[in-house]
């Protein structure tokens, strides 16, 4: 029997590769697994991948027009969370935490101003049933 779909991969255009290679090494705790002059491959302990692309510091991403927004990361643990809100923190980067239930949400911006969001525990614990109320923001 089928599973359905899932996500392998995430390919994100930034404005500076090193900038966000970076940025997302510390919060994410991602792993550099290839890279070129204007690309890198990016790997979790889990094996989620995502793909930046150098697009130059002329390049813009609109909150509110056509296409992915932005990603909701999964913590590997309550501990893996606090560390992703710390590196954000410790980055100025960080907007809020909020909490519901059992589940929690870390919001970030990344270097490009891109929401960056983290939630512990994840959709394979605690699915969501409900459309959360932050995607009406714009």
């Amino acid at each position: 029997m089928a599973n359905g779909a899932q996500i392998g991969s995430a390919v994100m255009f930034v404005q500076q590769l090193g900038r966000s290679v970076s940025f997302y090494q510390d919060v994410l705790a991602l792993q550099v697994a290839d890279h070129s002059p204007t690309a890198a491959l990016l790997i979790s302990a889990s094996g989620a991948q995502l793909i930046l692309r150098a697009m130059g510091e002329g390049a813009g991403h609109a909150l509110g027009t056509i296409g992915l927004q932005y990603l909701i990361w999964t913590a590997a643990s309550r501990q893996d969370l606090d560390r992703c809100e710390q590196a954000l923190r410790a980055r100025s980067a960080h907007r809020s935490t909020r909490r519901s239930g059992e589940v929690t949400l870390v919001e970030g911006r990344d270097p490009d101003d891109v929401v960056v969001m983290t939630v512990y525990p994840g959709p394979d614990v605690m699915p969501m049933h409900k459309l959360p109320v932050r995607i009406y923001g714009w």
